[in-house]
């Protein structure tokens, strides 16, 4: 969605036709799943993808016809051999796709509030009906709730459905025991005759360390709905031209940086510095900043030589069991872009799992004394002099 919001909120300035179409719900094997969003204008051109293929192409040519109709439609598609014996696509699976024109001065104001929503960071999520009996609202009925599932806007309800909209109406209360807390993250979902799609802010991610792994994590995260935080005591480190799409590069004397820089329940931190004492000094002054994840790169030899020194220092040992070190999921990575792979799955995995992080090289090395990453300790500390070579 938010790839295509610039073009869409150009088009709504300027009152231009077209279709918004997302995928509303799934079941099964999909080539997207839902949430995904594309936008048609009226000369066939479009933004964004709900999937490629037979697929794409139908919902697109509907979406041409309705762009003249005005009227919404959820057209639904089964991945079979109907779709799919040109291109592959036989998933096996079910879409549904709301293909939307955004046409008159109610649908103009939902779909604006949605933007600046998402423009300013916010948390919000839809509710579409798919089922009139079940729902109590007419198909394609979309409300658009805040974080505590206020309504903010409606659209196609007609003035004898707004009693059901009203904050003890039948609909609002029915949708408020279905909603999840959005600070959970919540996948899309359908329930009720609803298809719930989520729109989630943006994380945001301390990486201490500008070096060649903090360099290649924050050139993935930006990709990943993340917003990047660099730290590094030199300046030209963490110059533009090396993080031309960090949201912040901080520089400076390591200890005052860190002691100041922002950590909300929401922040993401990763250690990822050129050297033991700089990991260090940075896990001390961020692992009991109330941080929603820590994490440090590094072998269990000097992890456990790290936490040692934090614990003559007074920090709890509770605390530093929360630290996810050594940082990444384990793929066997060797090479700065491998190592950065398994790092930024790491986070994504905690981020969209609800803390759950499958395949963790941390906590395979808490369960059964296991060796970090299956190395001994030899290769364990091997590993990490070529870790602090690429990260210097």
């Amino acid at each position: 969605m938010r790839e295509i919001l610039p073009q869409l909120a150009a088009y709504l300035k300027e009152d231009r036709p077209l279709a918004y179409c997302r995928l509303v719900e799934t079941r099964g094997s999909t080539p997207q799943k839902a949430g995904a969003a594309m936008l048609v204008f009226p000369d066939g051109s479009q933004a964004g993808t709900i999937g490629g293929g037979c697929v794409e192409a139908e919902v697109k040519r509907k979406a041409l016809r309705i762009i003249n109709d005005g009227i919404a439609e959820i057209v639904c598609f089964q991945l079979d051999s109907d779709y799919g014996w040109d291109d592959g696509l036989i998933c096996g699976g079910r879409m549904q796709v709301l293909i939307d024109p955004i046409v008159g001065a109610q649908a103009k104001a939902y779909y604006e509030t949605l933007g600046v929503r998402i423009a300013e960071g916010k948390d919000c999520q839809e509710a579409i009906s798919l089922d009139l009996e079940k729902s109590g609202l007419p198909e394609t009925a979309c409300l658009l709730l805040d974080e505590h599932a206020n309504v903010l806007q409606t659209l196609r309800l007609e003035t004898a459905n707004s009693a059901l909209v009203e904050p003890d109406g039948h609909a609002t209360q029915q949708l408020r025991a279905q909603l999840s807390t959005l600070k959970d993250r919540p996948r899309p979902q359908a329930a009720g005759g609803f298809a719930y799609l989520s729109v989630l802010k943006r994380c945001r991610l301390v990486i201490v360390g500008g070096g060649h792994v903090g360099k290649a994590v924050a050139a993935m995260a930006a990709d990943m709905d993340f917003d990047t935080c660099v730290i590094d005591d030199r300046p030209e480190v963490v110059s533009a031209e090396r993080f031309p799409r960090a949201n912040q590069r901080l520089s400076g004397p390591m200890e005052d940086v860190l002691r100041n820089v922002e950590i909300t329940p929401d922040t993401y931190c990763l250690i990822v510095t050129r050297g033991h004492n700089h990991d260090e000094q940075a896990l001390y002054h961020l692992c009991q900043r109330g941080a929603r994840y820590v994490g440090m790169i590094g072998s269990k030899r000097k992890i456990k030589l790290i936490y040692d020194d934090l614990l003559r220092e007074g920090v709890p040992s509770e605390v530093l069991q929360g630290v996810h070190a050594p940082v990444g999921i384990d793929i066997g990575s060797q090479t700065v872009p491998e190592i950065a792979v398994s790092i930024m799955a790491e986070l994504i995995a905690h981020r969209n799992l609800g803390g759950r992080v499958p395949g963790s090289a941390s906590r395979q090395g808490r369960d059964g004394g296991r060796s970090v990453k299956g190395n001994s300790p030899d290769q364990d500390s091997t590993r990490q002099c070529t870790i602090d070579q690429v990260n210097s």
